[in-house]
């Protein structure tokens, strides 16, 4: 897809009914499903957002970028995902948080970022977060600079998001579950599962 096509589709996407859960659904881990709306809420959970950026490459082709989070003791250690974290008592909205955080981790100016939407909330068990996801563009293609946080950024074709082919199943070890089969993403031998895919499975139902 070129950018000028994506831009296209802009109003289009801000319009669009969401599919919510039952997109999500479809890339979820089976430990995702056991949650419903009162027991997410009973947990309490966290608030964080994220921001699936999209850019034009150098042949001017639409892409979105992901990260692979440096490795660290921690539930999340060496995962793909989106730039962005918990929400900070200085952040006014979700919505800034996604930036600053995108800001922070990869170097990408708030200024520069054209906000498109808000999408469905996913509920992230094993670190107890209700992550919200926002979905935005910039004009050309980003310089990244990468702060402490992040090994390195992914860049995805929106084309291979769309391909029904980049969607297998694998069996995952974790430091919270072992040999577990999960639906995932393969974008260029990078697997995205979890959150992150259940957040690409509605991004892709918007794109189609």
């Amino acid at each position: 897809m070129i950018f000028q096509e994506f831009k296209e589709k802009i109003k289009f996407l801000k319009s669009s009914e969401l599919q919510g859960l039952s997109a999500q659904f479809k890339l979820a881990p089976a430990v995702r499903l056991q949650f419903d709306t009162e027991k997410i809420k009973a947990n309490n959970p966290r608030k964080a957002a994220v921001l699936a950026l999209f850019y034009p490459n150098k042949n001017n082709e639409t892409c979105f970028l992901l990260t692979q989070r440096a490795s660290y003791k921690g539930t999340h250690s060496a995962q793909i995902s989106f730039p962005g974290g918990k929400i900070d008592k200085t952040d006014v909205n979700l919505e800034q948080t996604a930036l600053r955080e995108t800001f922070e981790e990869v170097g990408v100016l708030t200024s520069a970022v054209k906000i498109i939407r808000e999408i469905t909330d996913v509920y992230i068990p094993p670190s107890n977060f209700l992550a919200t996801p926002f979905l935005g563009f910039v004009e050309t293609q980003p310089t990244f600079v990468l702060n402490y946080e992040v090994e390195k950024t992914i860049e995805v074709l929106v084309q291979d998001l769309l391909d029904e082919n980049s969607i297998t199943n694998i069996k995952m070890n974790t430091s919270y579950m072992n040999n577990i089969s999960v639906p995932c993403f393969v974008f260029n031998k990078n697997i995205v599962w979890g959150a992150t895919a259940m957040m690409l499975s509605e991004i892709k139902e918007l794109l189609k």
